[in-house]
């Protein structure tokens, strides 16, 4: 193996980027080409408990320090050596959720995730009072949720953070978000830069009444913006993250930042009319913003880019967890008749399958909301698969409309700003899951959007290379250098990739699945009530 590499690890000249997603943990460490030259990943799944979708303390920090270790590992075996510093650390995790801690730093109540939609009164109340669309999933609706419910915890709270947040601020003591993790806490002013002082004082006023011992601005992280320097690695910190004891403290971090930036980064569609779109668990398209939008629509989330341009966000909680149920069917069918069929195989053969499929998907209905789903108002998910007698039911249309329905909410959301807005988007840069078979997730999403769709060959290294490569920039621009041009003449000069367009068809039978679709959500409704 190169001497340089084995030299940039021994002298610090490397950058660990570590991602928190919702079913795995993954740590990467990059050269000083800022190519991946290591990582570890750890699985791990969101528990169900009391009617909320979190994740203990206990099984953060035992991810973190396994996929660590892996990648630590990884290292070791590839070049005989110890990992003891790097030259800079990012952390990225699922985007906003509630975490809130005491004086005393104690956590008080279980993280509460994006997953979760029981903040609809505070997301509607919230909405009208700022004019500006509040989502259920933001920290700033559980925050009112919480005070609406009047639970016993509100009055003890010193410190609200993201899971992202809250990791930075145990390894570095720095209470301090990344703009575009920020920007999914409460609303950025984009002219400042930071939390909107009009929407904070309007906040303040609103809780007046209930005389908690603190304001808004009190509690709330500091806002920084990528490039920035936001603390150093502890003492405390380096034997948290690192258990053997190997790893050095002093090592500074760039801001934390969410799935959304570092997903934004890692497809290199910051600029203006770029866009990428993360599909997995859940689906979510990030759509850079030449100008602000004319008015607040409740499908569409304003949040920044890590520099803190405007980007519009439709999100989608629902995405692969449904299709990927079906496919586990199909493998135990074939397990059942004595084949052992690899997983790659499995996918590749129903995803082309479905390629094969009526432009429309044959007439069939099909809803993936394993969980509750905002974009269509649906605080319980019931995974849902329904067809007619005149139906073309094969298994080239079951799988085309399992697909297809993996993006439907996406797509209501998404068609707001491309044909209400009519925003300009020259393409779309996909990563995730659903895109792991060559050219079929791209060609339904073309399909789905009317607008090109490409994958780039460093797509599957997802967010834990994209925070990764914001503690570069922050460890390695030139002066007055922006984070555009760093990734342009950096990262991504010279990288291949592929690039689908819109078939014609493709997007006349997503249209006419889409009227199908809007129509069932009253099926959709009715199993939700029937089921409970």
């Amino acid at each position: 193996m190169s001497l340089d590499v084995r030299e940039a690890i021994k002298n610090g000249k490397t950058v660990l980027g570590i991602e928190l997603g919702s079913t795995r943990i993954k740590a990467v460490l990059i050269g000083e080409d800022n190519t991946p030259i290591a990582s570890g990943s750890h699985d791990w799944e969101n528990s169900h408990l009391n009617n909320i979708w979190t994740y203990s303390l206990e099984d953060i920090w035992k991810g973190i320090q396994d996929s660590y270790q892996k990648m630590a590992g990884d290292v070791k075996q590839r070049y005989g050596m110890a990992l003891q510093t790097v030259g800079a650390i990012g952390f990225s995790g699922m985007m906003h959720g509630y975490m809130v801690f005491d004086e005393a730093g104690n956590q008080l109540v279980p993280f509460r995730t994006w997953r979760n939609n029981i903040t609809e009164q505070a997301s509607a109340e919230l909405s009208e009072l700022f004019n500006f669309h509040i989502p259920q999933r933001w920290s700033i609706a559980h925050l009112y949720q919480a005070i609406l419910n009047q639970e016993a915890h509100i009055s003890d709270i010193h410190f609200l953070t993201t899971l992202a947040g809250y990791i930075h601020w145990k390894l570095t003591g720095q209470k301090n978000l990344g703009v575009g993790e920020a920007s999914g806490v409460f609303p950025i002013d984009i002219h400042t830069g930071s939390f909107s002082e009009v929407m904070i004082h309007q906040f303040n006023e609103r809780i007046a009444a209930k005389e908690l011992p603190w304001k808004l601005e009190d509690i709330l992280p500091q806002v920084l913006v990528a490039g920035e320097h936001a603390g150093v690695l502890t003492e405390e910190g380096a034997k948290l993250l690192d258990v053997t004891g190997e790893l050095q403290a002093g090592i500074p971090f760039c801001p934390a930042e969410g799935d959304a930036g570092t997903g934004m980064v890692a497809t290199n569609s910051i600029a203006k009319r770029t866009g990428n779109v993360s599909a997995g668990t859940s689906v979510f398209a990030m759509v850079v913003l030449e100008k602000e939008l004319s008015k607040a629509y409740d499908e569409i989330d304003l949040v920044t880019t890590p520099t803190g341009n405007l980007v519009a966000m439709a999100h989608s909680n629902n995405c692969s967890s449904d299709l990927n149920a079906w496919v586990g069917l199909f493998d135990e069918f074939a397990k059942a008749m004595g084949l052992n069929v690899d997983a790659n195989k499995l996918y590749g053969t129903l995803y082309n399958l479905a390629l094969q499929g009526d432009p429309d998907g044959g007439g069939l209905l099909a809803y993936g909301y394993l969980s509750g789903e905002h974009m269509t108002h649906f605080e319980e998910g019931r995974p849902l698969f329904v067809r007619s007698s005149e139906s073309n039911f094969n298994l080239a249309n079951f799988m085309r409309v399992h697909l297809f329905t993996a993006l439907g909410a996406l797509k209501i959301g998404m068609d707001i700003l491309l044909k209400q807005e009519e925003v300009k988007l020259d393409q779309i840069l996909g990563h995730g899951g659903l895109f792991k078979t060559e050219g079929v997730g791209q060609k339904i999403m073309a399909g789905a959007l009317n607008v090109p769709v490409s994958v780039m060959e460093t797509a599957g290294e997802g967010g834990a290379w994209g925070i990764a490569l914001l503690a570069s920039y922050m460890m390695n621009k030139t002066e007055n250098e922006t984070l555009e041009e760093f990734l342009n003449e950096n990262v991504f000069a010279g990288k291949a990739g592929s690039q689908v367009s819109p078939d014609p068809k493709d997007v006349e039978g997503f249209e006419v699945f889409m009227k199908r679709y809007k129509t069932g959500l009253s099926i959709e409704r009715a199993a939700v009530e029937n089921l409970k």
